[in-house]
């Protein structure tokens, strides 16, 4: 994780300034003079929090320089393998998508059924005494 923690960071180091620069250059144009700046603040925040993460965890085979594929091999995670609610928010969001188009309403049925959806997935094997 350090080098995705390292990735990041530099990319704040790159985004502030290049904010301040557009910001001289365009005469405060407004949309670029704070978007590039908040760009390098969320680039910050997952670098640190990378950051962080790599201080609690071991050492991949990846953080390695001289790993070997076989290394890691082996299970990578728990993964569903035949679920359903990844379509129903991709489906949410391209009703939340359409509702910039058509109206203001539609995004809100886009929203609820994204609400859904996320709790779905979340919530797949928590089912209590019944979980698979």
């Amino acid at each position: 994780m350090r080098f995705e923690a390292k990735l990041f960071l530099y990319g704040l180091l790159f985004f502030i300034p290049v904010g301040l620069i557009y910001a001289l250059w365009s005469d405060g144009e407004p949309v670029g003079t704070v978007g590039i700046p908040l760009v390098g603040g969320l680039v910050g925040m997952i670098g640190a929090y990378f950051a962080l993460l790599a201080r609690r965890i071991d050492a991949r085979p990846e953080d390695d320089e001289f790993g070997e594929i076989e290394q890691g091999a082996g299970d990578q995670g728990v993964f569903s393998p035949w679920s359903w609610w990844p379509l129903v928010i991709g489906a949410a969001a391209a009703v939340m998508f359409l509702g910039l188009a058509i109206g203001f309403w539609v995004a809100i049925i886009g929203a609820i059924l994204g609400v859904i959806g996320l709790v779905g997935w979340v919530f797949e094997f928590s089912r209590g005494q019944h979980a698979h």
